[in-house]
């Protein structure tokens, strides 16, 4: 078998055709745009058919470099951090926590579900953690910190399991997200916020105003402020690793790009907010593309039986748990279809997957600020420690 290395450069170029390629398919195939399927999660299978095409023939196989997959999440997160300022949250406080009850209550409903389907299906219910909130809330980061734990409390495979699970939850929270939103909106008869013009989209619930980029002073403000703040959480995120206190990468990018937003917004001066925002999509669009490239289906085909049926389980409590509780509790209008939308994501694959949800969504729909807002700061705040706790908890229960 011949494996084929994708050094840094052509990993992205090939990624960027396989962008393309998800565009092309989704504008010529109805029901990937009516359901607000993201380019790269179409773009990503098609290239992951094709290395299982490769891996079962005994053919080839892809060497993925993941090294800008990681910087691309960093400034993804980091260009929401300039978007958290104080005004912001004083007015999705409440939003907020509200999100970050039903993202706990999901975390609970998915352990239970996976434990005892697990033990139904006759398999150890450790199996059946790997694939709850581990794998599904917590995506590839938390299965590859618990799997093995699950192992060593008992459950054979429990690893790979989890690995998986996180990489099925990753494309069927990005699937479901757009029919849960358009089923709530034809429901309810929810109205899309309209763009205010060409030029400026505006969300009447938050009283923001984006514009479109000014200036290539502009773009370069915004890229040296991004790569500063980048720069200076990197460093806090090690220091703070030094004393045994860790946290997500992103987070301390995150952090001090929020700090930077206040000060800016403090002293009064012009926040290149567009320039943000295409920072972010752009940074979005490479990362998922680049973890579903990365993707390896005949793994996910190895582990069948009573995982499947549980995932299956899952993506269907998920549709449901968004339809019905996501959507009332976060007030039953457009900005929770959205958030409703993003849970799907959230609670299937990771904040990525969910801002990218709500990127298609909005982007026919109009703009909603307030998810934009609350959805990425339960995910890289609040989500993970919580998540953690309920994991620990689940695990000596079922050991």
């Amino acid at each position: 078998m011949i494996i084929i290395h994708l050094d840094v450069a052509l990993t992205l170029a090939v990624a960027a055709i396989m962008l393309a390629v998800g565009e092309y398919i989704k504008n010529r195939v109805g029901i990937l745009s009516r359901y607000f399927i993201p380019t790269p999660v179409i773009g990503g299978i098609v290239f992951s058919l094709i290395a299982l095409g490769g891996y079962m023939s005994d053919l080839f196989m892809f060497g993925i470099d993941g090294t800008m997959r990681d910087y691309l999440l960093l400034a993804f997160f980091t260009t929401i951090g300039f978007s958290a300022s104080f005004e912001l949250l004083k007015k999705g406080g409440v939003a907020v926590a509200l999100f970050l009850g039903c993202a706990l209550v999901l975390v609970v409903v998915e352990n239970i579900v996976g434990a005892f389907l697990a033990k139904g299906l006759g398999v150890s219910p450790l199996i059946g953690l790997a694939a709850g909130s581990i794998s599904l809330t917590g995506g590839h980061g938390t299965a590859a910190a618990f799997g093995p734990l699950l192992e060593e409390a008992g459950a054979i495979g429990a690893l790979p399991a989890a690995i998986a699970a996180a990489t099925y939850g990753l494309v069927a929270g990005c699937v479901i997200g757009g029919p849960v939103g358009s089923l709530l909106m034809r429901r309810h008869g929810i109205r899309g916020r309209a763009f205010t013009s060409d030029l400026e989209t505006a969300d009447p619930a938050l009283g923001e105003k984006t514009e479109h980029i000014k200036s290539d002073d502009s773009i370069l403000k915004a890229t040296m402020l991004l790569v500063i703040a980048i720069g200076i959480g990197t460093v806090l995120v090690n220091a703070l690793a030094a004393v045994n206190i860790t946290i997500p990468a992103y987070l301390g990018p995150m952090f001090v790009a929020a700090i930077i937003r206040n000060i800016i917004d403090w002293r009064q001066w012009n926040m290149p907010e567009r320039e943000f925002e295409v920072v972010g999509n752009v940074s979005l669009a490479f990362f998922l593309i680049l973890a579903l490239m990365s993707m390896k289906l005949w793994e996910m085909a190895a582990v069948a039986g009573p995982l499947t049926i549980i995932l299956v389980v899952q993506t269907a409590i998920m549709f449901a748990f968004a339809y019905f509780v996501t959507y009332r509790v976060m007030g039953r209008d457009y900005d929770a279809a959205v958030i409703a939308a993003g849970h799907c994501g959230f609670g299937m694959g990771a904040t990525p997957n969910a801002m990218a949800n709500m990127e298609a969504f909005t982007r026919v729909n109009g703009p909603s600020f307030k998810a934009f807002f609350v959805i990425p700061l339960v995910g890289s705040l609040f989500i993970d420690f919580f998540n953690a706790i309920t994991i620990t908890s689940f695990i000596g229960f079922f050991s």
